[in-house]
């Protein structure tokens, strides 16, 4: 029982279960998933349907912090993409053809893969700290996505481009599914083949690594790419889902979500070992919050106050220190029996 308790996903688990019952208690048939047009509907489905985009920034997020780095930069890459995607698809004639959605969606991703290997030579290649690299694209990349809608709302009236976010197959959201193939793909690269070694190597001692001869340079890259990469799927399914593009607020501090729902899954910021699992239990952590803040009638003022409080207590008790000093007292020290006292004195 005690192994079971240490182990570095209980928590986690423990606390996603304590939210999903206190909403029980406020919201009737919260568990309830039904059937309406071909469709699953419930409470349980939107969580997963609306923290699909943190999920995919969170997977990308876990890579990059397992190299000890951090990309403060998901969000505004959220938000070109998103921005990109909606303003090539205004210009449409036909907004419905599958063709120009393909094509606008294509180019948004294209961009988001150089922004992330952008990202990656100003780490890996010019040596300069991931927080300042990703900081530089954070905020000028908010600039570049208010340039691309020109300051305004773009919006879109396009039934392909709405699937994403959105629309259904399979009797499930179309986000759900995105999520659980490139969740599928990163556990198959990492866990399956040698990438996820050499991500904690190089994140647990980049210049031993370099010594044993793993490149890191392009194993920095390639994470930092990534992460730009599943933060663009998720600007399209933001921007999908609202069939519009904000510049100014679209992903808006996504990015510290996406960190706490890696340093919840029991991944650390120091780098080195990371864990998926945790990472998508981390990000359902923080949207089924959200959902409870909704569901308990919480000012919206206090919002955040109470967001980061829940976060918090889940962060002090996933640490083996805290648990250690609340939960465990001190043995007494057992006193000695008399038949060892006996042995002793024979034995003097």
């Amino acid at each position: 029982m005690t192994r079971f308790l240490r182990h570095r996903l209980f928590w986690p688990v423990a606390i996603l279960v304590a939210l999903l019952a206190l909403n029980l208690v406020f919201t009737d048939n919260f568990f309830r998933v039904q059937m309406k047009d071909g469709h699953l509907y419930g409470s349980l489905i939107d969580i997963v349907r609306f923290g699909a985009p943190l999920i995919l920034v969170s997977l990308g997020m876990t890579l990059v912090i397992a190299t000890s780095g951090i990309d403060l930069s998901v969000g505004s890459v959220v938000a070109i993409a998103g921005a990109l995607a909606c303003l090539r698809i205004s210009d449409l004639d036909d907004q419905n053809s599958i063709g120009g959605v393909l094509a606008a969606v294509g180019i948004a991703l294209a961009l988001s893969v150089a922004l992330g290997v952008w990202n990656g030579l100003l780490v890996a290649g010019i040596g300069i700290q991931p927080i300042i690299a990703t900081l530089i694209l954070m905020v000028a990349g908010r600039g570049l996505a208010q340039l691309i809608t020109d300051g305004q709302i773009t919006t879109v009236n396009s039934s392909p481009y709405k699937l994403i976010g959105g629309g259904y197959w399979l009797t499930l959201p179309f986000s759900i599914i995105i999520v659980a193939v490139v969740l599928a793909l990163t556990a198959f690269l990492t866990r399956r083949l040698a990438l996820g070694l050499l991500i904690e190597s190089v994140g647990g001692n980049a210049e031993a690594s370099r010594l044993s001869g793993i490149s890191a340079r392009g194993v920095l890259i390639t994470v930092y790419t990534f992460c730009a990469l599943c933060a663009g799927i998720a600007g399209l399914m933001i921007s999908s889902n609202v069939s519009s593009a904000d510049g100014n607020n679209a992903g808006l501090w996504i990015e510290l979500d996406a960190i706490l729902a890696v340093v919840i899954g029991g991944t650390s910021l120091a780098g080195g070992r990371f864990s998926l699992g945790g990472t998508v239990l981390g990000a359902l952590i923080i949207q089924t919050l959200t959902t409870t803040i909704y569901s308990i009638g919480v000012p919206p003022e206090t919002t955040l106050l109470f967001k980061a409080l829940v976060v918090t207590i889940v962060c002090l008790l996933q640490s083996p220190a805290f648990r250690e000093k609340v939960f465990h007292r001190r043995r007494r020290p057992q006193s000695p029996s008399p038949v060892t006292e006996e042995k002793v004195r024979v034995s003097a």
